[in-house]
């Protein structure tokens, strides 16, 4: 048995599993202080099904905590940055793209340093560690804990990362350290800003696992914790407090992963709707289909990996105006639908009006809504449905027949045939399918680097590359013979001498549960 968990910034979601059934199930309210939330989570599932805290074998979390903290540029860590490229490179310096508001949260602690390679991997310049240790002191009289350190072409050579985070822990011994290369991908600002965004999320990365630690404390559950990345796998604690930033949009993964299971689907669109947005994102294989270009994060771009989801603002609570051909937000009333929407009473035309009206929901009273004019309600309704299989239209890659999925707490909006898509499903449970997906996790492994094929032929490098990401999946805790390699990605690099290629795998295992009954 295990437990998945999701942390939203209005509702925290719990399911307790044995096996791929769903034993309960429950939605509570976010709190601020983490802990108090998970923990009535927690009790709310030992109300609906009889277990003991002993028959844990893991718990599975997923959290928007850090990327809320991005958004909202709140509890963020005075960070600095330090950029290996003189003489090149100080035209853009570090931070140079990033909104005012953020720049200020970690204040404007920006290192320019000799180093870096070419894009063939020729050394730019050396590496002055004299000059690295001046910056360090500096950093370390500013009073700044977290450092993240960029290298230009590090995904080709990390060696001066690797050099200057040396002297770096030297001088600083107590500092947090992101080094570019294993965070982001090629592309200097884009890279950088990943593994800044990361520094600075490293001291609230330590208070959210403190946290969620001390919740399953005071329950009395001993199993170990994991939380969800946005790859649709795990990771360990003592990895979450290193990499906060893989945690982002590790939401929608989990709510494409458990529409996948409760759908029985591996490859089909999936539409997740809650109270504000509707997300859209593509399964391939059972996993979410990851996008190919930078991603924006509260106004910061950055290249590392993030699942492929288009959202657009319509919701439980999104406004409706306008009468023979209303609109429906995107502006929604939010954690306030309680209070303003018809059906509870208060004065706002909301989609869950809409519904309720149409009969198709049972929420608040719906004597409130009877007087709704049913051409309006009618309109509303194709409407939605309109708007939503338009985002699914604009996320497909063919023209070859999609079946599309639908759950999260506001997949009532949606009525039982979309426009254009002749399959749709609404499963079991799919209230907390993002619960479920974080639940049903697995456990994965990663290789993404530039090999030289020289006297090596193209499929021993292939069969190389695999056997890393299969090694680094057992390594991080999955069973040896459950990992499959799910995603072969190779893109010849033309201007790398050697005949060069990037290669990218991507292995996948089930959690390995020890005899006791914890996992590994």
């Amino acid at each position: 048995m295990r437990i998945g968990i999701d942390v939203g910034g209005t509702n925290t979601d719990a399911v307790l599993m044995d096996g791929s059934a769903v034993l309960a199930e429950i939605k509570t309210s976010t709190t601020s202080d983490v802990t108090s939330g998970v923990v009535a989570a927690l009790r709310g599932l030992a109300k609906g099904a009889t277990f003991s805290p002993a028959d844990i074998q893991a718990v599975m979390i997923g959290t928007t905590h850090f990327t809320n903290a991005i958004v909202e540029a709140r509890r963020l860590a005075p960070t600095a940055v330090i950029r290996l490229g003189l003489p090149a490179t100080k035209a853009l310096p570090p931070m140079v793209d990033w909104p005012d508001r953020l720049r200020s949260a970690i204040g404007d602690h920006g290192y320019l340093c000799h180093g870096g390679n070419e894009f063939d991997g020729r050394v730019i310049s050396d590496l002055r560690p004299d000059e690295v240790k001046r910056v360090a002191d500096a950093i370390g009289a500013a009073g700044v804990r977290s450092v993240a350190i960029s290298s230009v072409f590090s995904p080709v050579s990390a060696d001066f990362e690797m050099q200057a985070a040396d002297i770096v822990a030297e001088v600083l011994p107590d500092v947090h350290l992101s080094l570019s290369h294993q965070i982001g991908r090629i592309g200097l600002l884009e890279r950088e800003n990943a593994t800044i965004v990361n520094a600075c999320l490293r001291d609230l990365a330590d208070t959210i696992v403190d946290a969620f630690t001390s919740a399953l404390t005071t329950v009395g559950i001993s199993a170990p914790l994991y939380l969800s990345q946005n790859d649709g796998t795990l990771m360990d604690v003592e990895f979450t407090r290193k990499y906060p930033v893989a945690t982002f949009a590790s939401g929608p993964t989990n709510s494409m992963r458990g529409a996948a299971l409760l759908s029985g689907l591996s490859d089909c669109a999936v539409v997740d709707i809650g109270g504000t947005t509707s997300d859209v994102g593509m399964l391939t294989r059972g996993f979410p289909r990851e996008a190919a270009t930078e991603v924006d994060i509260g106004g910061v771009r950055s290249n590392f990996r993030m699942p492929d989801v288009l959202s657009v603002g319509i919701g439980g609570g999104s406004r409706v105006r306008g009468d023979s051909d209303p609109a429906i937000g995107p502006d929604s009333v939010g954690h306030e639908l309680t209070e303003r929407a018809l059906v509870f009473g208060g004065d706002t035309l909301t989609a869950t009006d809409i519904v309720v009206a149409a009969g198709h929901a049972d929420i608040g009273d719906a004597s409130l809504v009877r007087h709704l004019d049913p051409r309006l309600v009618t309109a509303a309704i194709e409407r939605i449905a309109h708007d939503v299989a338009e985002i699914v239209d604009r996320m497909r890659t063919s023209a070859d027949p999609v079946p599309v999925v639908i759950v999260g707490g506001g997949s009532v909006l949606i009525p039982d045939a979309l426009p254009g898509f002749a399959e749709v499903h609404r499963p079991d449970h799919f209230a907390v399918a993002n619960a479920i997906g974080a639940a049903i996790a697995q456990v994965g492994g990663e290789v993404d680097r530039i090999f030289a094929i020289g006297r090596q032929s193209r499929d021993e490098v292939l069969d190389q590359a695999k056997a890393e990401a299969v090694d680094q999946a057992v390594a991080a805790g999955a069973r040896p013979g459950s990992v499959q390699i799910v995603e072969v990605e190779e893109v010849p690099i033309a201007y790398l001498p050697g005949n060069a290629v990037r290669v990218r795998v991507k292995a996948v295992g089930d959690l390995e549960f020890a005899a006791t009954g914890g996992a590994r």
